[in-house]
């Protein structure tokens, strides 16, 4: 054998594998890579949850469709009218005087629906003269049922409107006539009575308008 070929067969030192423990640098770079992949992770996990905890949470969508509106009512004056807002529709509460809700019963001679016969027009409590809860508060929805006008508030006697009228709600479009109950007089065109919407009171001086009353039976 030749001293070439004799070489040959000797590892070289420089091919050996090296097994030595790793040194301080190593450990610390190591541990970095693990906390910042965690971290990433966590990120991650945090990004998917956001929009799940989210579609959980009602939407502007579903509350406009329906969520109660609660309404101070202790600013309204006797004889003065406060508008609201519930499912984008304009509700009017009304504090009628004594005055007025004693006109209520004279005229239902004069109405299509005097004693509220159509009755997905009010809930089963408000089926009275004054279509109401309380005698003096009326909660009626501003909206007229010919087309969909919005009605004038005429709470006055006289005025403008002659003097047989005792007060109510003219919608100028189209010449339909409401009393102070919202109950529609005979020959306007619309052909129902205002609608009167589920409503109930915390206490007396706060209505909540989408929440059914619960009456005593």
């Amino acid at each position: 054998m030749s001293v070439s070929d004799a070489g040959k067969d000797k590892p070289s030192k420089n091919s050996e594998l090296s097994f030595q423990e790793p040194s301080q640098v190593d450990k610390e770079k190591r541990q970095f890579l693990v906390t910042a992949t965690a971290a990433v992770a966590a990120a991650g996990a945090t990004a998917t949850a956001v929009p799940f905890v989210g579609s959980m949470l009602p939407s502007e969508r579903a509350k406009a469709a329906g969520a109660p509106v609660e309404i101070d009512i202790s600013d309204i004056a006797p004889g003065e009218i406060k508008t609201a807002e519930w499912r984008g529709q304009p509700v009017w509460i009304i504090n009628r005087t004594e005055e007025m809700t004693a006109e209520l019963p004279k005229h239902n001679g004069r109405l299509s629906d005097p004693m509220c016969e159509i009755t997905s027009q009010q809930p089963a409590y408000c089926k009275n003269a004054d279509r109401s809860i309380k005698p003096n508060i009326g909660v009626i929805v501003g909206i007229c049922t010919h087309l969909g006008c919005s009605p004038s508030a005429k709470l006055e006697k006289g005025g403008d409107m002659g003097e047989n009228w005792t007060g109510g709600f003219y919608c100028p479009c189209h010449g339909s006539k409401f009393d102070l109950a919202g109950r529609v007089f005979k020959g306007s065109p619309a052909p129902t009575n205002l609608v009167v919407p589920p409503h109930s009171y915390i206490d007396d001086n706060t209505l909540v308008v989408g929440i059914e009353a619960e009456m005593e039976a």
